[in-house]
């Protein structure tokens, strides 16, 4: 089953701010952390280590594992949220994970 959303402003902005620090244009690093996201999903959900992916702007089609698939279709019927909105909520989650600024840091955190 692919899936395409449209990454929203909030992971866009943390791509980049992530690139920038790495010296990475805007599209390099969209691009990586679509694929991070994604590979966290997908391997809470299914345990994959390695995803099909493609980026093209903002917009992300992944070719979702089965047992993805069947977690979106059941979320779906559950919210009437459509699996790509699923999707892309469950990607923009980890937008927060890779910003590197003290504000998103919890309080409990190591010390870096």
């Amino acid at each position: 089953m692919t899936v395409e959303f449209t990454v929203g402003d909030r992971f866009v902005e943390a791509a980049e701010e992530w690139g920038d620090n790495r010296m990475m244009d805007r599209e390099d690093a969209v691009e990586t952390k679509a694929e991070q996201a994604l590979l966290e999903v997908e391997h809470l959900v299914s345990g994959a280590t390695d995803v099909s992916f493609d980026v093209e702007g903002r917009t992300v089609r992944h070719e979702a594992s089965d047992e993805l698939a069947a977690l979106l279709a059941e979320q779906s019927a559950e919210t009437g949220l459509d699996e790509s909105e699923l999707l892309r909520l469950h990607v923009d989650l980890f937008s927060g994970a890779f910003r590197e600024d003290d504000a998103v840091r919890p309080p409990n955190a190591p010390p870096e």
